[in-house]
C-alpha cells in the first residue's frame, strides 16, 4: 500500500511539474506578429524667445528675456552652435550686449500602431475560458493566456473557448490598434552683435591727449654761475648826495649865528 501510494504521489508530482512546464514556455510562444503604423496629418507649433546676453562664463549663460525675466541656461554643450550675423559662433564666443532669438519648433503627429498576432496549433489541453495549449508546428507544446472575447478559427468556422475541443486544429488572430503621438522638437538660435558706440557731432571739439615730454634735468650751479650782486643803474651819481650836504652845513651856520644872537 505504501508503495502504491508512493508511485501515486510522484505521478501527481511530475504531472505538475510538467503542467507548470507548459505555463513557462506561453512566454516563448510560437506567434507570427506583425505591425504596422498608419500617421495622420502632423501639426507644429513655433515658439520664439529673445533676449540678451548679460554675463558668460566657462559653458553658463545668463540672458535676460524680453520680460525683463533672466534666465540662466547651464552646461551648455560644446557641440552647441549659435548663428550669429551669419557665423557660426560657439559658446565661448558670445559676449554680453549680443541678441539672441531661440525659435523651437514642435511637430506631433499622430499614429496608429496596429499589432496583428497568429498563432496556429492542434488542441493539446483546453481549460476555457482562459488557458489553451496547443501542439506546434516543431511538435513542441506551448500554452496560452486567452484573452476575454477571443474567437477561434477551426476550418473556417469562428467558435469561442467553451465550443473548443481537445485534437481541433484552430489558428487564432489578436488585432491591436493603438494610437500613439510621436512629438518632436527642432532648437535653433540665432543672434546679432551689440552695435557700436554712436559717433560723437560734427561740431563737438575732440580732446587729444598727448604724453608732455620730459623737463631736461637741471643743471648742477657752479660758483661762477652764481647770481650777481645787484649794483645801481648806470644813471645814478653823488652829485645829489654831496649838494645834500652842502645845504645841511648853511642851515647849521644860520643855527649858530642865531643862537649867539640870542645870548
Amino acid at each position: 500500500m505504501k508503495s502504491g501510494c508512493s508511485w501515486k504521489r510522484m505521478g501527481l508530482i511530475v504531472a505538475a511539474g510538467l503542467l507548470s512546464f507548459a505555463f513557462a514556455l506561453s512566454s516563448s510562444a510560437q506567434v507570427q506578429t506583425t505591425t504596422s503604423t498608419t500617421p495622420g496629418t502632423p501639426t507644429k507649433v513655433v515658439q520664439v524667445e529673445r533676449g540678451e546676453v548679460v554675463f558668460v562664463q566657462g559653458n553658463d549663460l545668463v540672458v535676460k528675456m524680453d520680460d525683463g525675466s533672466i534666465r540662466h541656461f547651464p552646461n551648455i554643450p560644446e557641440s552647441a552652435r549659435i548663428t550669429v550675423d551669419g557665423k557660426e559662433l560657439g559658446i565661448h564666443d558670445l559676449k554680453p550686449g549680443m541678441k539672441l532669438q531661440r525659435t523651437i519648433t514642435t511637430t506631433t503627429t499622430p499614429q496608429t500602431i496596429l499589432t496583428v498576432q497568429t498563432v496556429k496549433g492542434k488542441v493539446f489541453y483546453i481549460q476555457p475560458p482562459n488557458v489553451v495549449t496547443l501542439t506546434m508546428e516543431n511538435g513542441e507544446n506551448q500554452t496560452f493566456k486567452i484573452p476575454k472575447g477571443q474567437k477561434f478559427d477551426v476550418n473556417g468556422q469562428m467558435l469561442d473557448a467553451f465550443a473548443i475541443k481537445k485534437g481541433m486544429v484552430l489558428t487564432a488572430t489578436k488585432i491591436v490598434e493603438e494610437p500613439v503621438n510621436v512629438t518632436t522638437q527642432h532648437k535653433k538660435v540665432t543672434g546679432t552683435m551689440p552695435p557700436p558706440p554712436p559717433a560723437p557731432p560734427a561740431d563737438t571739439p575732440i580732446l587729444v591727449a598727448s604724453a608732455a615730454p620730459a623737463p631736461a634735468p637741471a643743471a648742477e650751479q657752479t660758483p661762477s654761475a652764481a647770481a650777481a650782486p645787484a649794483k645801481l643803474p648806470k644813471t645814478g651819481s653823488d652829485l645829489p648826495l654831496i649838494g645834500l650836504l652842502g645845504f645841511l652845513c648853511i642851515v647849521a651856520s644860520f643855527g649858530m649865528k642865531l643862537l649867539r644872537s640870542s645870548l
